[in-house]
């Protein structure tokens, strides 16, 4: 973990099932070694997980730099939640990014990230950083995307200040209502500040 990064928070169980995913998709690669490591960025519920502790994600969102043979079978994991109950996690084939606000350098400033048994010579795990997160949920901005802004609020990890300056700087690449999108900038940022002053005046 490099210095500077938010502690991660994601449940030690959740993560374990986590790690077999990304094992079968590095065993997937092959046996030979890549010539480059294969990277793979995670987006959506997973990374709030990992970021927040929060929001137990059923799927993975994630996009892979790399064409990757496996069963489908293969990229789903039961596990047992810390409640005791059986859980199930899986690999979203159907994940695309191509209609979501996202700035053209989010996959390249993406945090790295270890993961037991995994070499990161061949399968380089990285999360998207907290501000482009809340970035790639204002296309869509649902209730659930707007409640996961906030939790990025609430936990530090964003402001409004550069949640709007990342937001307006990948308008350029987005394909969609610039309009409606505008306006969501302009409420997660409002929202986000609110928190922010919220937390300053509590002392926090």
């Amino acid at each position: 973990m490099s210095a500077g990064n938010p502690p991660l928070q994601p449940d030690p169980a959740w993560l374990q099932a986590f790690a077999t995913l990304m094992s079968r998709i590095d065993a997937a690669l092959g046996p030979a070694k890549p010539k480059k490591p294969v990277v793979i960025c995670i987006a959506g519920g997973a990374a709030m997980h990992f970021y927040t502790g929060e929001r137990y994600s059923r799927d993975v969102d994630a996009k892979i730099f790399a064409r990757v043979m496996i069963d489908p079978q293969e990229l789903q994991v039961a596990y047992q939640g810390h409640d005791g109950r059986a859980r199930l996690l899986y690999f979203d084939t159907q994940y695309n990014d191509s209609f979501a606000l996202l700035h053209h350098a989010a996959y390249d400033d993406a945090r790295p990230v270890s993961i037991d048994g995994i070499a990161a010579s061949r399968l380089n795990v990285r999360l998207l950083q907290p501000v482009d997160l809340a970035v790639s949920k204002l296309s869509r901005f649902s209730e659930q995307d707007q409640d996961d802004i906030r939790a990025l609020a609430r936990h530090g990890l964003i402001t409004a200040a550069a949640l709007r300056k990342r937001a307006e700087t990948s308008l350029h690449d987005y394909v969609g209502n610039l309009e409606r999108i505008r306006n969501s900038i302009t409420i997660a940022s409002r929202q986000v500040d609110e928190i922010t002053r919220g937390k300053a005046g509590n002392g926090l």
